[in-house]
């Protein structure tokens, strides 16, 4: 499972609904939900 940082609860959290995408610039990216309060969370990087 992808973890990303929720900056609304204050730590890493497993990424809910993880999303592949590409950034501007041709990077990969995952962008989600925290599944503790629903805020979007994004994850700069290959998922691992």
């Amino acid at each position: 499972m992808v973890k990303a940082y929720c900056v609304k609860c204050g730590e890493k959290v497993e990424v809910k609904n993880p999303e592949e995408t590409e950034m501007k610039n041709g990077k990969p990216a995952i962008k989600g939900e925290c599944p503790d309060c629903g805020t979007g969370v994004y994850r700069i990087g290959k998922p691992e």
